[in-house]
């Protein structure tokens, strides 16, 4: 991919939140855990649903008092069932929604998702969603996935849904194209172009993707749904009170982390 560096002059976002609809661990009694990602961002130009997997996603919703209707834009990561599965019992609650997803999908998807009465826009390049919010653009060779970059007064928030494409690629990719630090890095982790979690990668090379983190300048870290248990670990042994711990139901507030 040829990046592209964008050049913005309006102030970053200062009052981010990010509240997780859906992660493999719930926060707190009564939030549905299932195999899936779901994260709801506000304080954006236009508030956001990152990923609507997760079979208990509007249940969740509801009971962290997000209604379905206040959601303008939903952003797709990649095509796997545990990202995209609720979409279409969300669009029934609210089509009024511009989908961004990988241009990559397929036409059948996309035309049913159309059928709801959703805009769809398909993501090649690396493209701004709404105000301080991009997409990195389609990312990957085997599994074609593109994440967000939301840019604030704090630096730079990228939120995965796998990072099959590798986390450090789309780390790389998000600095390249910002040309500004990193605050936050979240979602699910993955090594580049490998279909396990990088739960399953050596110790060696957690070790060097780590040190990628601290080389990349990398503020905090929140490791979640197909990371796995021992890259969380290891990212909280590192990063200290800097890792956070993302579960259903777990709300990120900017204001919060210094």
């Amino acid at each position: 991919m040829n990046v592209e560096t964008k050049t913005v002059s309006t102030p970053g976002v200062k009052k981010l939140a990010i509240t997780v609809t859906c992660d493999t661990d719930p926060h707190k009694k009564g939030r549905e855990a299932d195999w899936g990602f779901a994260v709801f961002i506000t304080g954006t130009e236009k508030t956001i649903l990152f990923d609507v997997g997760g079979r208990f996603l509007l249940n969740n919703m509801r009971k962290l008092a997000i209604e379905p209707d206040s959601v303008d834009v939903v952003v797709l990561s990649h095509i796997h069932e545990d990202h995209i599965c609720e979409l279409g019992g969300f669009l029934q609650e609210n089509s009024n929604v511009t989908v961004y997803l990988p241009a990559s999908l397929p036409k059948e998807f996309k035309d049913n998702t159309r059928d709801y009465g959703a805009k769809v826009i398909g993501v090649k390049e690396s493209r701004q969603i709404c105000e301080n919010v991009y997409s990195t653009g389609q990312l990957g060779k085997v599994i074609k996935e593109h994440s967000l970059i939301v840019r604030t007064d704090k630096g730079l928030v990228i939120v995965t849904g796998c990072a099959h494409p590798g986390i450090i690629n789309v780390v790389n990719t998000a600095k390249e194209l910002m040309q500004d630090d990193i605050f936050l890095v979240m979602g699910g982790f993955h090594d580049e172009d490998r279909p396990l979690p990088l739960e399953w990668a050596t110790q060696d090379r957690l070790e060097e993707i780590i040190s990628a983190f601290e080389q990349l300048g990398v503020r905090y870290v929140g490791p979640c749904h197909c990371s796995g248990g021992r890259v969380r670990d290891l990212f909280k042994r590192h990063f200290g009170r800097k890792y956070i711990d993302i579960s259903t139901g777990k709300v990120i507030a900017l204001t919060d982390l210094k």
